[in-house]
């Protein structure tokens, strides 16, 4: 079977490495030289900790196992079984996370609460104000700028296998025995199966569809450091994060003081995570509401900057880059917008800021089902 997958981002990755795996031809379609948006403008993380109980959290754990899978496939790869560590300030934060560990779901994913001693023990980084925290070692991380590149790198060593670079698919059609998609330049591509993995453009194909699809795109603030000193061993969430992560739902969490306004206004929490190179990547805000603003507003970053500060116990090192990015996120609830377009063309995207988490599970089942 001939496979074309439009799009280079994670979602679109994964399900090309699936095709190829099953033994089909593919071409791999990215509209720029490389790809330049969500799936490379995030924190690359695997999160299990905060996942919905259910089906997001049953994914996300197939997921996680793909991603060891990936892991002994590619040794190479910059993926990190480093665990993530939610931190309490206060006996209220400190009160979710122990009624959290009272879900029927806790023990698969091996929460455990750490007091503040056992806490540094894990991450000796970790000298600021904070209680206790959340410890989750299932939670991984991957290089956001290179973990493309290198499944990529390891498709191409099959002759199945085509990425092409700086195509532009403008339509995208259907016949009984052919899926067919027409380049800007006028190239035209045939095919057993069309996967469109479109990311946030809800506008370019189909647009009549994602129209009337439960999806809308949301907007994020992010930032990076200069190189850190010392060595974060594993990824950081403050307790904002306990309002903002669908696992975190208890009763407790209605006992929560108001969060700061800006931290408010923005749908803010903290993540944080060092890069290979030693530089923090920290974030981030939340923006619903279109049409965005195409400016970057400084007070979510020093904000972010401040609290993270605060956790580590000294001054971060300034900061270096700043960006935003857009993805495209189901409004109720569920893991992705799957839909099948044609007998032979399908569009998965939607899952949120979850994609670097689930993009190997969607993509088993997106195969399973076309393949």
């Amino acid at each position: 079977m001939k496979v074309l997958v439009i799009g280079g981002g994670i979602l679109g990755t994964m399900h090309a490495r699936l095709a190829i795996h099953a033994g089909h031809q593919v071409v791999h379609i990215e509209r720029d030289m490389y790809p330049r948006s969500a799936s490379v403008r995030n924190f690359g993380l695997i999160w299990v900790s905060g996942r919905k109980s259910g089906e997001e959290l049953n994914v996300s754990l197939r997921a996680r196992d793909l991603w060891d899978e990936i892991k002994r496939e590619i040794p190479e790869l910059t993926f990190r079984a480093n665990g993530s560590l939610t931190l309490a300030t206060n006996d209220y934060e400190l009160k979710v996370m122990e009624q959290c560990l009272n879900k029927p779901d806790a023990s698969i994913r091996q929460w455990k609460i750490l007091d503040r001693s056992e806490t540094q023990k894990i991450n000796s980084a970790l000298q600021g104000k904070f209680l206790a925290s959340l410890w989750c070692p299932l939670d991984a991380t991957v290089e956001p700028h290179l973990i493309l590149k290198e499944v990529r790198n390891s498709l191409l060593q099959s002759s199945n296998y085509i990425f092409r670079n700086n195509v532009d698919i403008i339509d995208v059609t259907s016949s009984s025995e052919k899926a067919i998609a027409i380049a800007r330049n006028g190239e035209i591509f045939e095919s057993d199966l069309i996967v469109l993995c479109p990311g946030a453009d809800h506008s370019t194909l189909f647009k009549d569809q994602f129209d009337t699809a439960p999806v809308r795109r949301v907007r994020l603030q992010m930032m990076s450091t200069e190189p850190f000193t010392q060595q974060l061993s594993t990824s950081i969430a403050d307790g904002d994060s306990l309002r903002y992560y669908p696992a975190y739902d208890v009763p407790a969490l209605r006992e929560l003081p108001e969060q700061t306004s800006i931290a408010k206004q923005k749908n803010m929490q903290l993540l944080m995570v060092q890069r290979l190179d030693g530089t923090l990547t920290i974030g981030d805000t939340h923006e619903f509401d279109e049409p965005f603003e195409f400016k970057l507003e400084e007070e979510p970053y020093t904000y972010l900057h401040e609290v993270a500060s605060e956790l580590i116990g000294s001054r971060l090192p300034s900061i270096n880059k700043r960006w935003d990015g857009i993805y495209s996120q189901r409004i109720d609830g569920a893991v992705c917008d799957r839909r099948q377009i044609a007998s032979n063309i399908v569009s998965v995207t939607g899952p949120g800021g979850r994609g670097n988490t689930l993009a190997p599970a969607i993509a088993e089942t997106t195969m399973k089902a076309f393949l």
